[in-house]
């Protein structure tokens, strides 16, 4: 009997430890599991839907970073923008919370990126965060949904705004014009008429980054997402390497949306919504930040 008790401790230590190393690796386990997700980190190009063309392009130097760009012809039929609705009044917040792919999914829009800056927000842990979706959430500036402002303008932050003739404009000033139909605002301009922003940042460091970018005459409209905060996949980039991509792109005027944990760009197919950067929120790859408001595209396919 004693020989079996002791054969049966040791098994019994045995599996307590794997039982326990198990335990310990199962958060790295679930992080590599979660960067397998991602997008490779290989170029592609290819048409998404009528007018809307998508590029992804691997970035090695002066770091790793992943840039996606979305081009958009507002000329071709089919075409329609659409920004997140704000709720009904009264209320204590004038949207509701969604992930990126929820907007898509609830409004049958072919394509989505996140859009304004928004409050309130925090993020302490996986499970301790807020907005969770459904949320009240309030964008921060001017937002614009089939013509009806939710959102009042805020100082320094400049808009992007659609009218009913379906051309987009940038502004410096703070609230979308007389008869715009969807807006939303950003936090800075990158590019005015043509010509970079010069400003000096103290703190201007790599991170993930969205972006809107339009043509002279309004009717091209460019969406970056850049992926960030991934070390040995995508670090993202500065506010100054931002503004030489869009004006490589050749852009009449840009403008700096919510980046950070909120970017997230996603497309409709026959399967269900596909998310085509790798956004990270609560530090997790490939997870959706649930947002204050969107902005989409119908799309003919």
């Amino acid at each position: 009997m004693h020989y079996r008790y002791k054969v049966y401790i040791r098994r019994l230590l045995l599996v307590s430890g794997i039982g326990l190393l198990g335990l310990v690796l199962s958060p790295l386990m679930f992080y590599g599991w979660r960067c397998f997700l991602r997008p490779p980190r290989t170029d592609v190009e290819q048409v998404l839907f009528r007018g809307i063309a998508y590029r992804r392009h691997a970035v090695s130097t002066p770091r790793l970073a992943m840039i996606h760009i979305v081009t958009i012809d507002l000329k071709t039929p089919g075409i329609k923008p659409l920004v997140t609705p704000g709720r009904p009044k009264p209320s204590d917040g004038e949207t509701i919370a969604r992930k990126t792919s929820e907007f898509l999914n609830e409004f049958k829009v072919q394509l989505a990126i996140n859009a304004s800056y928004f409050h309130h927000f925090y993020e302490k842990s996986p499970w301790d965060y807020y907005p969770h979706s459904g949320d009240p959430s309030a964008p921060v500036g001017d937002a614009i949904a089939n013509g009806h402002r939710y959102s009042p303008p805020e100082p320094n932050h400049p808009v992007l705004c659609f009218s009913a003739q379906n051309r987009v404009q940038i502004l410096k000033n703070i609230q979308c014009p007389e008869g715009t139909v969807h807006g939303v605002a950003g936090n800075r301009l990158l590019v005015d008429r043509g010509q970079a922003i010069d400003e000096t940042l103290d703190d201007d460091k790599p991170y993930p980054r969205v972006a809107a970018a339009i043509d002279r005459e309004g009717t091209k409209l460019w969406l970056i997402a850049v992926d960030g905060k991934q070390p040995f996949y995508s670090e993202g980039l500065t506010i100054a390497e931002l503004k030489k991509l869009v004006m490589n792109l050749g852009a009449y005027a840009a403008l700096n949306l919510d980046g950070g944990g909120s970017t997230t760009l996603v497309i409709g197919t026959s399967q269900g919504s596909r998310v085509l950067n790798a956004p990270i929120h609560t530090k997790i790859p490939m997870r959706e930040r649930p947002v204050g408001n969107h902005l989409g595209f119908y799309a003919l396919e």
